[in-house]
């Protein structure tokens, strides 16, 4: 009797198949590939745009995860917004790496493929379709739009806020599909984490609404717990949790002074400007070319462009209303992209952009999901063969991971930022000031007063030129002109700890001490924090035989700056004048610590060894 014969290659299909369409696989699948593009973000440098605020000078961050910083991280508005987690995040990054830059990108690259993974089991626990879940996940892991969100540490906010949103979107899921109430409490805790990551998340209540449209389908149901009514009621936990974070995120940006004025940037503009995003913001999903930060506001859009954005936008609305029983996914995915954008879309103005493609990070779901299940239809009804529309999904997300590799690229540095920058927008003010601030850091102060001087023109009443410009002047040793800028910018905006705290450095420089320590303590009222003011007022206190002030703002600035080698030397020398001999040992030997190279302290050190011996 002879057996049958077996289908080699059938069963090795199959066998594929199977590989390829489980989900733990994809997941690992998706999540490398994330990681093998966005590599070169581990090679990026710090930027000195916003960079200063969140890691490289901020105290709290850099002296990492204590009880004292974990209290200023859920009470701080500092960088005009009021996001805990993000600061304990980036303190946990300090405390593990320390001070440079590939721990924060590495984590940012973490959070993303993790962002990849969660939105493609999300999806498919929603809808149960493997393959499109696949896709809207890889065009989120792969799209350019993305790298600014990943490369950037200051927006560490966004791949951490979404992490905790798609947690949130599944245990959603489960709570609709099996009725949990366990779920729904899960949903609650990780929506209220999302917002303590970034405040964006507020509209995350109506995603959920737009899903119980479309997959989930809880509107089309019998049943008495899914009426409509029923539906929003059940959401208001989380619109109260969305009111609170806007009260607080609104007060932190006043006194941040992140929120501009309607004198500033009028309502007209703001309306204006907010249509032609829209459009801006799909322009660059389909063409991602191309792409800055930050993109310019103008003082007015054409009106042709305002009036082409303002029908393109409604259309679409109408169009997508029009097909939503038909095409329900159109609905969500449009809505979810409209909706999760209305905080950002510059209505509230915050800063000075026109739009960022950092905003475009969770709104994109919804443009994916449209492109992925429409793609499935568009391809069964032209009848398009299986590996012909694999070959397609491909080539467009390869394309997509070709653009994001080449955009990675200008994000290795200052420089190479905002020289690219300029060169696609223009007359750019915040690009002139950031790579004029790089340029003088790095010594190459002719160019950085061009830069400058670039900036001064296009917006001669903002401080931080003057004070930039100041800054510069300094370094070359042009005090009178350093001293000239710094009084000008604290004409404009008074309430500025940093220029204060060089203004008193040139001050000083030029042994005008008595106004050095006047500036120096206004500083520190409006920055208690300041390590930086506490040291140069300690030095200027010390000068004058006041050793007991210096001491304890030497103390201070070892607080919030406990790695500054400088500091405990400093501090020394004052305990040596006090006759506190065992306590500046100690304070030399952890300069030393912190740096073996002092000579000058090593042989203090030596000396005050000698006489405490003799």
């Amino acid at each position: 009797m002879l057996l049958p014969e077996h289908n080699g290659g059938a069963i090795f299909k199959a066998r594929f198949a199977s590989v390829f369409s489980n989900p733990a696989f994809l997941c690992l699948l998706l999540a490398a590939t994330t990681i093998l593009v966005f590599w070169p973000v581990t090679r990026c440098d710090f930027l000195n745009y916003d960079d200063p605020d969140y890691f490289t000078s901020n105290p709290h961050v850099l002296s990492a995860l204590t009880p004292a910083n974990v209290a200023w991280a859920f009470t701080t508005g500092c960088a005009g917004n009021w996001h805990p987690l993000t600061w304990l995040s980036l303190m946990l990054d300090a405390q593990i790496s320390g001070k440079n830059s590939f721990g924060p990108h590495f984590t940012n690259l973490l959070f993303h493929s993790a962002n990849t993974a969660l939105l493609f089991l999300l999806l498919r626990k929603l809808t149960a379709a493997t393959w499109r879940s696949a896709l809207v996940a890889a065009l989120f892991a792969l799209h350019p739009l993305h790298v600014e969100s990943v490369a950037w540490i200051s927006e560490r906010k966004d791949v951490l806020s979404t992490f905790f949103a798609l947690l949130a979107l599944l245990s959603y899921a489960h709570y609709a599909k099996e009725n949990s109430r366990l779920g729904f409490w899960f949903v609650l805790i990780f929506f209220a984490l999302g917002l303590m990551s970034k405040p964006m998340l507020v509209t995350l209540p109506f995603v959920m609404l737009l899903l119980d449209w479309w997959p989930l389908q809880r509107f089309a149901i019998r049943d008495p717990r899914t009426t409509g009514s029923r539906l929003l009621s059940e959401k208001i936990p989380f619109f109260a949790l969305s009111a609170v974070s806007c009260a607080a995120t609104f007060i932190a940006q006043q006194k941040g002074g992140a929120v501009a004025t309607m004198t500033k940037f009028p309502l007209s503009l703001r309306v204006e400007n907010a249509f032609v995003s829209y459009a801006r913001y799909l322009g660059k999903t389909f063409w991602p070319e191309p792409l800055a930060n930050p993109y310019p506001l103008p003082g007015h859009w054409p009106v042709s462009l305002v009036l082409f954005s303002v029908t393109l936008f409604v259309f679409l609305c109408l169009a997508t209303v029009s097909v939503s029983r038909k095409f329900p996914f159109v609905f969500t995915g449009w809505f979810w992209f409209v909706g999760t954008l209305v905080p950002v879309i510059g209505l509230v103005q915050v800063g000075i952009q026109s739009m960022a493609d950092r905003y475009t990070y969770f709104p994109l779901v919804g443009l994916f999901i449209i492109l992925a299940w429409g793609a499935e239809k568009l391809f069964t009804s032209q009848k398009v063969s299986r590996s012909a529309a694999a070959v397609i999904v491909l080539l467009v997300l390869a394309a997509s991971a070709t653009r994001t590799r080449s955009q990675l690229d200008y994000w290795r540095d200052n420089e190479t930022l905002f020289r690219h920058t300029l060169a696609v927008t223009g007359d750019n003010y915040t690009a002139y000031i950031n790579l004029g601030t790089w340029m003088s850091k790095r010594g190459n102060f002719v160019e950085a007063m061009d830069l400058f001087h670039n900036a001064q023109r296009m917006n001669p009443s903002d401080p931080d030129v003057f004070y930039n410009m100041g800054n510069a002047l300094a370094k070359t040793g042009n005090l009178d002109g350093a001293i000239e800028n710094y009084r000008h910018a604290l004409q404009i905006a008074p309430d500025q700890a940093d220029v204060l705290d060089n203004l008193g450095f040139a001050l000083y420089a030029k042994g005008q001490f008595a106004g050095a320590i006047t500036n120096f303590e206004a500083a520190l009222q409006l920055n208690p924090d300041f390590a930086d003011a506490h040291n140069n007022l300690a030095t200027v206190l010390f000068i004058e035989h006041r050793f007991d002030e210096a001491a304890q703002h030497y103390r201070e600035a070892i607080r919030f700056a406990p790695d500054n080698a400088q500091i405990y030397a400093n501090l020394g020398d004052t305990l040596v004048r006090q006759g506190q001999l065992a306590e500046a040992v100690q304070n030399y030997q952890t300069a030393l610590q912190l740096n073996p190279e002092d000579s000058r302290t090593r042989a203090k050190l030596q000396a005050l060894g000698a006489q405490i011996s003799n």
